[in-house]
């Protein structure tokens, strides 16, 4: 099969490797007809996360068709359309049973806190990802989710991460009635956090990063203000001269590892790598909302250190939230919004891409070029499962 490759920082390509096959009986394999390259791909193609070996195949944002199950698969059955978490989870441990899947205890042997990704190093389990024609999906009748009808596939593949990431993000900041909200960051999870902030309640949402075309993009697709941090001199000054001087009542980290806006945390978080990534929105988010004042975290960071003010967030007596986001337990929700109309995750869709050309799509999404918001790579197979799928309804 055709699949992404990772050669090495800022070397990726499109090569063949073997089909992946089922190795144990709850296995599924998927033929993928859409895979994304998320913001946090990014932080492993710049070399930021560890352990991430050549060979190894990206994508923890992927949706297809059943090809094969194996003999202990219950709940699929070959044809399937379906969504795939980017959370690889039991459905029995302890965390599982309070829907912490991110934290599954059972299928990541390499690490005590998160759980397994697919296609996010061996840090993560070292689980091949969707950037490919095909993909092995482990305990498949736990976290593949068959799309309703009435889901398009662009729709559909968002649900797999960015989508229930971004509200999750706004969930975790235990968002009141009216409150004024501060995203840092305006990839696609920040985008889809501040959209999200309105359907908790919020009675201002404010969005700020360094784009301009990203800026106008979440201000028309969010209905939010928006800030570029290159012209502001201090970040949480100009946040409470927003705020009559209280503060944001809440903050989201919507950037992890490789913010930019402090000098100071670039060199010591991205190029020395003395600590897990550049801290610079955490230092924002705690400086900048009020006392008594919620941060929600969703934003990548690596193992295992980071310079953080904690301190300031003591004595301001904040709650800060965090972790990867339990993507099945948002599903029936956010459907739900979709059909309302109260959500259109394909909006934020700009390039659709063969997976034959992955090379260039991470360079376009990694510099910021061609207006790009949210790349899409299709698979030369996915063709095959369009013309089936044609040739059927006629």
């Amino acid at each position: 099969m055709l699949a992404m490759n990772y050669r090495g920082p800022y070397r990726v390509r499109a090569q063949h490797k073997p089909d992946p096959v089922i190795e144990h009986p709850g296995d599924a394999i998927v033929r993928v007809t859409r895979a994304c390259i998320c913001g946090s791909d990014l932080h492993l193609y710049h070399g930021m996360v560890p352990d991430t070996r050549v060979g190894h195949t990206f994508g923890h944002e992927f949706i297809g068709i059943v090809e094969d199950v194996g003999s202990g698969v219950q709940k699929l059955k070959v044809g399937d359309r379906v969504l795939v978490p980017f959370n690889i989870f039991c459905g029995s441990c302890f965390f599982c049973q309070k829907e912490l899947y991110g934290n599954c205890n059972n299928t990541n042997a390499q690490a005590t806190a998160v759980g397994a990704i697919y296609g996010y190093s061996h840090t993560a389990g070292g689980y091949d990802g969707g950037q490919a024609e095909y993909v092995r999906v482990p305990m498949a009748d736990v976290g593949p989710t068959i799309i309703p009808d009435d889901i398009v596939d662009d729709d559909a593949v968002l649900l797999t991460d960015a989508l229930p990431t971004g509200y999750q993000a706004a969930e975790m900041g235990s968002i009141e009635e009216g409150d004024t909200v501060v995203v840092f960051g305006a990839g696609p999870v920040g985008i889809f956090a501040a959209k999200s902030a309105w359907l908790f309640g919020a009675g201002r949402v404010i969005v700020v990063d360094e784009v301009d075309y990203r800026l106008e993009f979440v201000k028309r697709y969010a209905q939010c203000e928006v800030v570029n941090f290159r012209d502001v001199g201090d970040m949480a000054l100009h946040i409470k001269k927003m705020t009559d001087w209280l503060g944001a009542d809440v903050c989201i980290d919507a950037v992890g590892a490789e913010a930019a806006g402090s000098v100071a945390q670039t060199v010591t978080g991205r190029i020395l790598k003395m600590q897990a990534g550049a801290a610079t929105v955490l230092h924002w988010c705690i400086n900048s909302v009020r006392k008594g004042g919620n941060v929600s975290i969703v934003g990548v960071y690596g193992p295992t250190f980071n310079a953080v003010p904690i301190g300031n967030a003591l004595n301001k007596g904040l709650t800060l939230r965090m972790n990867q986001a339990s993507v099945k337990r948002h599903l029936p929700r956010l459907i739900e919004h979709i059909r309302a109309g109260h959500i259109d995750p394909k909006a934020i869709i700009t390039h659709r891409i063969p997976l034959e050309e992955v090379s260039d799509a991470y360079h376009i999404f990694s510099s910021k070029l061609d207006n790009c918001i949210k790349p899409i790579l299709i698979p030369p197979r996915a063709h095959e499962v369009r013309a089936v799928t044609a040739s059927v309804a006629k």
